[in-house]
């Protein structure tokens, strides 16, 4: 009998820019102040990617050239690239495409995925089909946002909260059980009123008007997205463990998306965990939209033991939400 196989996360990579923005820099930029920030959303400082003409391509590249470092694989070794982005470098072609060109990744077919905050979830379930299938033995799911791109820094409700990075997971087939186990995910396309970005798309493309209205800037109405984002965020982790028949002490840690440490706070609480089991960096990294994720499990990648059960959890603009359920394999 043929062993099933799962996709199992073999090598993470990450790279965040040098240049950081702190609390106290923001002072000088918009009326807050370093206690109304830390208290509300946990954050201290950002890591933004500064030089004229970088793009998210810039991060995503190091990501995974760490990465392939990391599990001693050549790029061209790489069946496919899926990159999570809501700031790609153009419109077209995809980010994926221009990665694969600077890492030197030529055998690899690669493509775009949006889904905001949640992308990084949507596209590691995705890349986890392409292996399972049999097909493709190496697959990235790389994770990639340059926030500062789209934020405003006159608006002093958004521009808080964001900050630039890239990390990536390989992903590769496994017949022993590790890998990914089982994702829950979500959409509630109502949910565009709360949080969007106006401008830049289809229905209304760029022009004078909108570029002076202000409109290719991120746009969030926060009490309204606060409170989807807790509870569906909190849901839906609940839900993953009681599909699989766990509890919170079966898990090792939750990873979740970095947007606000209440909406965190909340999702360890729902699901039975303490403190000590929270993949935390917001403080020194803000929201780096679908970037968190997989920049938490590279920072933790020395705490992580094989066999290891964990839980990724987002909640993004769209509204998107998922919880993924992973057993660690290395």
């Amino acid at each position: 009998m043929q062993k099933k196989i799962t996709a199992a996360i073999t090598a993470v990579g990450g790279f965040v820019p040098e240049d950081k923005l702190t609390n106290a820099d923001l002072e000088k930029m918009v009326d807050t102040n370093d206690e109304w920030i830390r208290t509300r959303t946990g954050i201290q400082e950002r890591r933004i990617l500064k030089a004229q003409g970088l793009a998210t391509s810039d991060m995503g590249a190091p990501a995974v050239k760490d990465l392939c470092q990391r599990r001693g694989i050549d790029p061209m070794e790489i069946d496919c690239l899926i990159c999570s982005t809501v700031t790609p470098d153009m419109l077209f072609p995809a980010t994926a495409n221009i990665i694969c060109h600077k890492i030197g990744a030529t055998n690899a077919w690669g493509f775009d995925l949006e889904a905001a905050c949640s992308g990084f979830l949507y596209a590691v379930t995705t890349g986890a089909a392409l292996i399972e299938s049999g097909r493709y033995k190496k697959v990235v799911v790389v994770g990639a946002d340059k926030m500062s791109a789209i934020t405003d820094y006159s608006d002093r409700t958004t521009c808080i909260l964001f900050g630039d990075a890239a990390a990536a997971v390989l992903l590769e087939p496994n017949t022993e059980g590790y890998g990914i186990l089982d994702s829950l995910l979500k959409s509630d396309g109502s949910g565009v009123h709360y949080l969007h970005m106006k401008a830049g798309g289809s229905l209304k493309p760029p022009s004078n008007e909108t570029v002076a209205a202000k409109e290719h800037f991120i746009y969030q109405d926060g009490q309204p997205v606060f409170k989807f984002a807790v509870k569906g965020m909190a849901d839906v982790s609940a839900e993953l463990l009681e599909r699989n028949h766990l509890t919170g002490d079966d898990i090792a840690w939750l990873v979740p998306h970095q947007a606000n440490k209440r909406i965190i706070d909340a999702t360890a609480n729902r699901m039975g965990l303490s403190q000590d089991k929270v993949m935390l960096n917001i403080q020194r990294y803000g929201n780096t939209t679908t970037a968190t994720i997989p920049l938490c499990l590279w920072e933790w990648k020395h705490e992580l033991n094989k066999g290891d059960l964990i839980v990724l959890a987002a909640f993004g603009g769209g509204f998107t939400w998922g919880a993924t359920l992973v057993k660690w394999a290395y």
